[in-house]
């Protein structure tokens, strides 16, 4: 079953789109504050769906979604009928057939070939755009790690001051440790 049957190439390239978006939009909600994460979610899923996309369209090079359909398609005329040496070219309609056929899938290949290449091509831009997003992505990573570095810093400060304090409070009062 193709869900995508209807689904002609400017819907294709809308859903990658929409996909991209969909993904982004549902990272920012499931991690808040993390616009960084969103756009490489968004940039990731962009690029993948371009590449689906240019899979899907090489998979169904018959359809004529893609312009296979713009061009007349070849049909091999029926030797098999001619009186008196009908009979002996039965074998060459086969023939006329096949090659008939190699004519008409290249023609469709030709036609989506093009369609592919777009996808695959938005697919590599969004991997060009990808790099520096997750660059920025780690840099704010990084940012966030330092920052959680120096509160676990400063909280391991003040509870050896606090120690130190207990200790004194204890000498103070004369505590002695039983165990």
């Amino acid at each position: 079953m193709d869900i995508l049957a209807g689904v002609n190439r400017e819907w294709l390239a809308a859903l990658t789109w929409l996909a991209a978006l969909l993904a982004g939009a549902g990272v920012l909600l499931w991690r808040r504050r993390r616009a960084d994460l969103a756009a490489l979610t968004a940039v990731a899923v962009f690029m993948a769906a371009n590449v689906g996309a240019g899979i899907y369209v090489l998979n169904h090079l018959a359809d004529g979604r893609w312009g296979g359909d713009a061009q007349a398609r070849l049909v091999p005329p029926s030797l098999s009928g001619t009186p008196v040496v009908g009979q002996f070219l039965a074998p060459l309609d086969g023939a006329m057939e096949g090659m008939a056929g190699g004519v008409n899938d290249f023609i469709d290949f030709r036609a989506a070939l093009p369609v592919a290449l777009d996808f695959f091509a938005a697919a590599g831009w969004a991997l060009a755009v990808s790099v520096p997003v997750a660059l920025a992505a780690a840099a704010v990573q990084a940012g966030r790690v330092r920052r959680r570095n120096a509160e676990m810093a400063a909280w391991r400060t003040e509870v050896a001051q606090l120690r130190a304090e207990l200790d004194g409070v204890k000498r103070h009062v004369g505590y002695r440790d039983i165990f």
